[in-house]
């Protein structure tokens, strides 16, 4: 499997991170709509079909990851 250059993974999950923060998907039709595209984008760039996944899945690709660590896990 192909995986995402570190750098372009670390900005799509930051991206995501600040418009879930933002609640983009109650704003507009453009920022609901840049929601899904970093959404489906993540889930290409991890081989995942679902968020959840996608964003434990880069996660553990980024430099820095430890396997063991399971606080990725955890849901805020």
């Amino acid at each position: 499997m192909l995986l995402a250059h570190p750098v372009i993974l670390r900005g799509l999950v930051s991206e995501y991170e600040t418009l879930r923060d933002l609640h983009a998907e109650n704003g507009s039709p453009n920022a609901e709509q840049r929601l899904q595209d970093v959404v489906y984008t993540l889930c290409v760039s991890t081989g995942t079909r679902d968020i959840d996944t996608a964003l434990i899945t880069a996660h553990h690709q980024l430099p820095g990851a430890r396997p063991e660590d399971d606080s990725l896990l955890a849901t805020g």
